[in-house]
């Protein structure tokens, strides 16, 4: 039986159509998840992301725990910001990609995938021994919703009165929503403006509707995970299952610049030497193109000008945004050059696709 969110009875109230995602019910849409995809570009949407995990990290030797633990310097990011990395195994492969908040010197929030939520709270206790820290998986009872879009800042600032003039993208800063503390954070996973606030399980209803009544006059709609994938599949972020898996370093999906060397020993860094000093990557992840309304999907194989398999397409969909089919493949770096012709098998039609360069989609400035 899967996990309800603390807002499924809002949800319900709503008309959601739910999907079981990691163990969890969750809203996949309230309507047109086109509508919902075009009042983000357009507006703010309104999302319930109760469903990943929050661990914390708390002690004199927290930052020195999570620079061995993850693969990014965590030491050097200040109270109040925050960090996307990721968390590997000793072969270098991808356990999760987080996004970690340093709340104060002594006090850090990973954030992890729901799928991968479990595993990530145990490899940071296990990697933990030894440091003064305290390792506390707070998924269970910690509520996150997030307001995306071009008017964000007007309802979130309406209902928390923070000075969000002062808070930059990826940091974050203690804030109070329909009375209850959260934490308010300047990130999300659509590729534009929007913040994402932490609070207590038991308070998700009370945020949400303040959420809501603030955005009645700013073109704000609840959103499901539906129009999260399109959203973030236009502006090329990584969705873990699809573009990263155990099987892939961050090198392989073209984000080594998360991996600092310069910090020294953590897990997986001898291997990820080697990844990092290799040649030539066997195979990279590219962005492609097609006309028509057939979209490649997840799984669909990439093929040359020969019709030989060159790649898999790991993320499609029909984009809301362009109006055109849009996907991310691994293919070989030979013929993973901008304006490429290529082809993808679809449903046994080869349909022709252009590599192009990601992500698809920016927010205009």
């Amino acid at each position: 039986m899967s996990n309800p969110s603390p807002l499924h009875a809002v949800h319900e109230a709503l008309g959601a159509s739910f999907t079981d995602f990691a163990g969890w019910a969750m809203p996949l849409r309230y309507g047109s998840e086109l509508a919902e995809h075009k009042a983000v570009r357009e507006a703010s949407g309104l999302f319930d992301l109760s469903h990943m995990g929050e661990i914390e990290l708390t002690g004199p030797e927290a930052a020195r725990a999570l620079d061995y633990a993850l693969v990014g310097h965590l030491s050097k990011v200040k109270p109040g910001k925050a960090r996307y990395t990721m968390i590997c195994d000793a072969d270098g492969g991808v356990l999760d990609d987080l996004v970690v908040y340093r709340i104060a010197d002594d006090h850090f929030m990973v954030v992890a995938n729901a799928s991968n939520a479990v595993v990530v709270a145990a490899e940071l206790r296990e990697r933990a021994k030894g440091f003064a820290v305290e390792v506390n998986d707070r998924s269970a009872t910690c509520a996150l919703i997030a307001v995306q879009g071009p008017t964000s800042a007007d309802i979130v600032r309406a209902v928390t009165g923070a000075d969000l003039d002062k808070l930059a993208y990826y940091a974050s800063v203690p804030a109070t929503a329909a009375g209850h503390d959260v934490l308010l954070a300047r990130t999300g996973y659509t590729g534009e403006d929007g913040f994402e606030l932490y609070s207590e399980d038991k308070h998700a209803a009370d945020v949400w509707a303040a959420l809501t009544e603030a955005g009645q006059d700013h073109g704000l709609v609840p959103c499901g995970l539906a129009c999260r994938d399109t959203l973030r599949l236009e502006a090329g972020m990584p969705l873990y299952g699809n573009e990263l898996s155990v099987e892939l370093t961050p090198f392989d999906a073209g984000l080594g610049r998360v991996v600092k060397f310069e910090k020294g020993d953590f897990v997986g860094r001898a291997a990820l030497e080697t990844r990092r000093d290799a040649d030539v990557p066997e195979k990279i992840l590219v962005g492609l193109k097609s006309e028509g309304r057939r979209a490649p999907r997840h799984g669909y194989s990439v093929v040359d000008g020969d019709g030989v398999e060159v790649g898999t397409v790991t993320s499609g969909a029909l984009s809301p945004t362009l109006g055109h089919p849009i996907a991310m493949a691994y293919v070989p770096t030979a013929v993973s050059t901008p304006g490429t012709a290529l082809a993808v098998d679809i449903r046994g039609t080869k349909t022709p696709v252009e590599v192009v360069k990601l992500p698809f989609y920016k927010r205009p400035a």
